[in-house]
């Protein structure tokens, strides 16, 4: 059961972190811990297994198809998903080790369920000043442009500034290599992050709010910052 699950739905959080295959990222309290690409497959793979082990023969089949590649590579990727999951290899929480055999995903995971975006349901928005701009599923680009689905047309505010991500129940805010850059939890984003219901985020100057619950408080714009002028 555990196992059809995992393969329908996008996120996957376990303690701290978050899987999401959608954008193929490695969260752990919102912040990207990251992977290589056959690191993050591997990862992916255990947990879509869970709670069964996987040979070293099945994991080659679905890593490396038709490739030989030695042991190392494949202990190689198992070292770099413990470092990002802070599991040690003498005590693991989350990953297992069978000598002789391969490994299993041993910790509590639970598969997220998607954003719901139907009538009455909880579509994700931003807030910026007066306006309450509903964000699609998939990528949305913040900045000046005309393009852009949340568009910012203030000071400091790059035409293809940032974008936010919605997929599998959450979403993400990433810079675009923004001139002024773009600030969440006080610091200066460097990696995709996962944004929380009600939090403040900054466009250089700029100031918007995060919403993702039915409940739209008044309060909202005035949290946004202030109006524009001229």
């Amino acid at each position: 059961m555990s196992q059809e699950i995992g393969r329908a739905r996008v996120r996957v959080s376990f303690g701290r972190f978050v899987l999401d295959r959608s954008t193929r990222l490695l969260l752990c309290d919102g912040e990207e811990r990251h992977l290589e690409p056959k690191a993050f497959e591997l990862l992916d793979l255990l947990l879509t297994r869970r709670p069964q082990a996987v040979s070293k023969s099945q994991i080659h089949q679905r890593l490396w198809p038709d490739v030989f590649v030695s042991e190392s590579s494949l202990t190689g990727l198992v070292a770099q998903i413990r470092r990002a999951l802070d599991d040690a290899r003498g005590r693991p929480r989350f990953i297992r080790t069978l000598h002789g055999f391969g490994y299993a995903f041993s910790g509590e995971a639970a598969p997220e369920p998607p954003v719901e975006t139907g009538r009455g349901g909880s579509a994700p928005r931003v807030v910026w000043e007066e306006l309450v701009i509903p964000l699609k599923p998939g990528e949305n680009l913040l900045g000046r442009d005309e393009d852009a689905a949340v568009r910012v047309d203030g000071p400091g505010v790059s035409r293809h500034h940032a974008r936010i991500v919605v997929a599998g129940g959450g979403a993400t805010l990433e810079d675009l290599g923004s001139k002024n850059g773009t600030f969440l939890r006080g610091q200066r984003l460097e990696a995709p992050t996962l944004l929380r219901d009600g939090e403040t985020f900054q466009l250089g100057r700029q100031l918007l709010v995060f919403r993702s619950s039915r409940k739209l408080s008044s309060t909202l714009t005035e949290s946004a910052g202030p109006r524009r002028s001229g």
